[in-house]
């Protein structure tokens, strides 16, 4: 079976690709056949709603790459009838690594030895910098025990890391200690990361009292989404020097960046490429092949967002 697939943002090439392999025609947004569209595509951080959906108006099925749907106006598709999906942990080994490697970042200080370097200070004699905390007997604590926590806590395991995590409920981690408060994980933590779905209960859970428990030894990695951080008290705690260290791979209002972050020697800034590698794209494509091949044989995507 094969469907006229709208693309409402650029996608790979790789999916394309594969898309029309299978038999489908996929269009873009200048193509004249695309209000005939019954299946869309998008990201899912992306704002979809009522003035999005309305363009389509033969839409079924609303397909998000990759786990995250808080884009998307589900009341209004579900006015509409629309059905959304996405495609949960394809990318989620691809993030945890990225927080790693954030992670490693911080407290190690590269960016600061990078920046020595380049200032000519490790040439200079007496001008060595001071010890970084490190990985090894550090706590983490990870906010969001999903599959994206899960796999940064696997990952921490094997840096001889403490292990603590806060989430919904308790998931009974073997070696990982349970927080039923957020505060009071940030308080224990060296280093917080933040892999928490993006809903309402979540906007800005790091706020001003949650980096100060934190403190200025503490470290900020956020792989979730811009939304959880008020962004605002983070560029006040930073620049009173109130906190160690930030890094982040998602904003608030992507692609703009707050301009204090981008001054700050202790903040590491990706421009959202936790999921971008080769193997991820391929999981994401082979999900969102099996969504539409499902969706168009039952009439139900395999993940579908409820």
């Amino acid at each position: 079976m094969s469907a006229t697939i709208a693309l409402l943002v650029p996608m790979p090439e790789l999916l394309v690709r594969a898309l029309e392999a299978a038999g489908h025609c996929v269009l873009q947004p200048s193509d004249p056949r695309w209000t005939q569209a019954s299946i869309a595509i998008t990201r899912g951080s992306l704002p979809t709603g009522e003035e999005e959906l309305a363009c389509l108006p033969h839409l079924a099925l609303l397909c998000c790459w990759g786990s995250g749907y808080d884009g998307i106006d589900l009341q209004a598709a579900a006015r509409r009838g629309i059905t959304v999906c996405h495609a949960p942990g394809g990318n989620s080994a691809s993030v945890a690594d990225l927080a790693m490697g954030m992670v490693i970042a911080l407290l190690r200080r590269i960016p600061e030895a990078q920046a020595h370097i380049a200032s000519g200070g490790w040439s200079t004699a007496g001008q060595r910098l001071p010890p970084a905390r490190g990985l090894t007997g550090a706590r983490i604590g990870i906010f969001g025990a999903g599959e994206v926590g899960r796999k940064i806590l696997d990952r921490a395991r094997a840096f001889d890391m403490e292990l603590g995590c806060c989430n919904r409920r308790d998931p009974a981690l073997p070696g990982v200690r349970y927080f039923a408060q957020l505060q009071a994980l940030a308080e224990w933590s060296d280093v917080l990361v933040l892999a928490v779905r993006a809903d309402a209960s979540t906007q800005h859970a790091v706020n001003a009292q949650v980096l100060q428990a934190l403190g200025p030894q503490g470290c900020l990695v956020n792989v979730a989404r811009g939304s959880v951080v008020d962004e605002a008290a983070l560029c006040a705690a930073l620049e009173q020097q109130q906190l160690g260290g930030f890094a982040s791979d998602v904003f608030e209002q992507e692609p703009q960046i707050p301009a204090p972050l981008l001054r700050f020697p202790n903040a590491v800034l990706t421009p959202h490429i936790g999921g971008a590698t080769q193997h991820a794209t391929q999981m994401l494509v082979e999900t969102l092949l099996h969504n539409v091949q499902s969706f168009l044989a039952t009439g139900q995507p395999l993940h579908r967002v409820v």
